[in-house]
This record gives structure tokens, sequence and C-alpha cells, in this order.
């Protein structure tokens, strides 16, 4: 399936079907308006590949996910929404495992992030970057 047909884009959000490729879309979406802004794209280009996986992996349903600045200082906030219940949860450090490390690389990264219930139900899952 090409990238093109798999989204669609607005402004500031990115509907993407639940595939595999969905984090790469997720990346480039990123990386462009953290350019377009100015910014470096690093840190929102991880973020937006570790939420859309997530999402990916054990949510349900579209995943959408909205770039925007806060409104306080301008930072760039990456938001990822799905229909699943289930919510994230940060793991305990475990150098054994080969999984579970996103949201602990998440949090590294971000001045905060958390998860709040959108009115349409299910989850959104938000990251405001620390640039």
């Amino acid at each position: 399936m090409k990238a093109t047909t798999m989204f669609t884009e607005t402004s500031d959000t990115l509907v993407l079907e639940p595939t595999s490729q969905a984090p790469e879309a997720a990346q480039r979406f990123v990386s462009a308006h953290m350019k377009m802004w100015g910014l470096d794209d690093f840190d929102g280009r991880l973020v937006a590949s570790e939420l859309v996986t997530n999402a990916f992996l054990h949510g349900a349903g579209a995943i959408v996910v909205r770039l925007f600045r806060e409104e306080t200082k301008g930072l760039p906030t990456v938001e990822v929404s799905d229909q699943g219940a289930r919510l994230p949860t940060l793991r305990q450090e475990n150098y054994a495992a080969t999984s579970g490390r996103g949201l602990l690389m998440v949090a590294a990264v971000s001045a905060a992030w958390g998860v709040r219930p959108p009115p349409a139900g299910g989850k959104s899952v938000w990251a405001l970057l620390a640039i």
C-alpha cells in the first residue's frame, strides 16, 4: 500500500490506518511540521513513532496524530489517539526485555506526558516536547 493512500492529512492532524507503516508516516508528518517551525525534529520523530507503534500494537481503530504548539511556551505537543480502551503503562526498566521501552523513551525526552479520554471514547496519549 502506498503511503499516499494510507492516510489523510490536514494542517495539524494525520489519520492513519493501523498498519505497520503507520509509525513511519507519523515520523514524516511530525518531521515536516517541526522543520517548518524551525525546530529540531529528532525527539518529535521518536515520540511519534513510539506512540503510534503503541496505538498500532495495543489500540483499536484508526490512529489519529495531532501536532500543535501549547499556548504558554509554544512547545510542540505530539498527541496520538485511538479507540482502544487499554491505557498505556510506564514499565520498570528491564534491560533483558526485548520490548516495552517506548514510554520510557517518551518520558525521557518529554517535558511532560499523559493520557486523556477524548469525548468520542478511546484514549489520547500526549507528550509535550522539551526542546
